[in-house]
């Protein structure tokens, strides 16, 4: 219903009609079993996208058989060709239909979502998720996804060219055997009691921001850690440091941080002055809101300090200015309303301002979006940062849980712009990459993926989030435990 709503607003869209009989692929024997399971052992909705529609919800939308349609829209794999002057047909990771994308999310893989009209490929994206493992949050999130890769796809965002991917996985099972039920039901209550003495032994997620003064070439032209590794920021096991900002400002070098205190679950931004030698204390609050704050974008423009911050949870990307830096930061706009987005970013470039995010679906109706954080990246321009901003034309530009969330800013290198991106395709922040920007304007957005750093012996952990430097200083951040004993001693 929520594709159905969402692309009968589309202009040029004169009729829809859907044919509802099943595909060629039938849906695995006792899927649903584990889809109830997993909702009790989660605590999980049911009233997600793959929730089934109801008979009198289609009644209005059954062919007439009056008139041959323009397009299908195949989402099973079975539309003869003949039955319409062109047919789009849907895949993920070369297979048919909801069993298809199913078999590809037991398999453990982020789905490659195709739409071809023959051999030309019209859009094609990678679904993200906010739970990877477990099958009914993926598959929401998944079909969500879907929804708006289509509706892109029909009011013509995306440029076509060859219906080339990733290679077909194996057919969906016919039927989840009880055998298996039962022995993905004890692996997901295993990992949900290890998960839950986990949190009760260590703060997770628990961030760690790394720095290093630079005296050479950076992470985006050295494109491997520095040999030199990176310098841990302390803090105290009650919080959490992430999304490191530095900025030279008026002489001086001072690192905007989420703080995330453990306690209240919820974000604040908080700045920390730099000498030669590293910080100078601990990072103060400089900024909180009702809502959660995070990823502090902060820059310098006519001897003032902005900083836009992500403010997701608000529904708003808001800009602030600084009134007594590093502190008395006032909301100067609001940028952008009505959106759920993550991690904006500007750059000034072709005469224009251009911002990028990561944003969640919107059903239509609905007060916040819904599907992954970090899969589908938006754009706006504005002829200054103030703006007005308006929003791409071909929005989202980009599908990828691999490729399209900001991770820092972006920088010049060569005449080209370095996008540094998170690659979420094996979880949130799970690796940083470098992407350079090969097309930005008006008409169209594409990059290449150059460089791709994980956590290892140079950054001891689990993740890598974000990347970015002033003059002087460079910083990273990345996942570690925290113990709950060190809070429960220091109290």
């Amino acid at each position: 219903m929520h594709l159905l709503r969402r692309i009968a607003v589309l202009p040029g869209v004169d009729a829809i009609e859907i044919d509802a009989r099943p595909g060629p692929d039938a849906w695995p024997a006792n899927a649903d079993l584990l889809f109830s399971l997993e909702t009790l052992i989660h605590r999980l909705p049911r009233s997600g996208a793959s929730s089934p529609a109801q008979d009198r919800d289609l009644s209005a939308w059954r062919p007439t058989g009056h008139a041959r349609p323009d397009l299908i829209v195949d989402l099973c794999g079975d539309v003869a060709a003949a039955e319409a002057g062109s047919i789009w047909r849907l895949s993920y990771d070369g297979r048919p239909g909801e069993a298809g994308l199913l078999a590809s999310l037991l398999a453990g893989r982020a789905p490659m979502m195709a739409l071809a009209d023959g051999s030309r490929l019209v859009a094609s994206g990678r679904a993200g998720t906010e739970r990877r493992g477990v099958m009914l949050t993926s598959f929401d999130d998944a079909l969500i996804r879907t929804v708006s890769l289509l509706a892109a796809a029909l009011a013509g965002r995306h440029e076509g060219g060859p219906a080339t991917g990733r290679p077909g996985i194996a057919a969906p099972p016919a039927e989840l055997t009880a055998p298996q039920i039962l022995s993905r039901t004890g692996r997901i209550l295993a990992h949900a009691v290890a998960q839950r003495l986990y949190h009760l032994c260590y703060h997770a997620p628990h961030w760690r921001v790394g720095w290093r003064r630079l005296d050479g070439p950076d992470v985006i032209d050295l494109r491997r850690h520095p040999d030199t590794g990176w310098t841990t920021l302390p803090d105290d096991g009650r919080r959490f440091y992430a999304d490191p900002f530095p900025l030279d400002h008026r002489g001086e070098t001072w690192l905007f941080v989420e703080d995330f205190v453990h306690a209240t679950a919820k974000g604040i931004v908080s700045a920390v002055r730099f000498s030669a030698d590293g910080p100078i204390g601990v990072p103060i609050p400089v900024l909180e809101e009702a809502h959660h704050l995070s990823y502090p974008f902060v820059f310098e423009r006519a001897g003032e300090a902005w900083m836009v911050p992500e403010t997701g949870s608000a529904g708003t990307i808001d800009l602030y200015r600084a009134t007594a830096f590093p502190g008395g930061w006032v909301k100067e706009a609001t940028l952008v309303s009505d959106v759920v987005a993550s991690d904006a970013t500007l750059v000034e470039h072709g005469g224009l301002w251009w911002m990028f995010a990561t944003v969640r679906d919107a059903p239509l109706g609905a007060a916040l979006g819904s599907g992954s954080y970090s899969d589908a990246l938006h754009l706006w321009s504005a002829p200054d940062f103030r703006g007005p901003w308006t929003p791409h034309a071909h929005n989202p530009v980009l599908v990828d849980v691999a490729s399209a969330r900001p991770a820092g800013r972006i920088v010049a290198r060569d005449g080209a712009l370095i996008r540094p991106i998170q690659d979420c395709a094996e979880g949130y922040g799970r690796a940083l990459a470098l992407a350079r920007i090969d097309r930005l304007d008006a008409e169209g957005y594409a990059q290449t993926v150059k460089t791709r750093l994980t956590a290892g012996p140079s950054w001891p952990g689990t993740r890598l989030h974000t990347l970015n430097r002033s003059a002087t200083l460079e910083c990273i951040d990345g996942s570690a435990r925290s113990p709950r004993l060190r809070t429960l001693l220091g109290r």
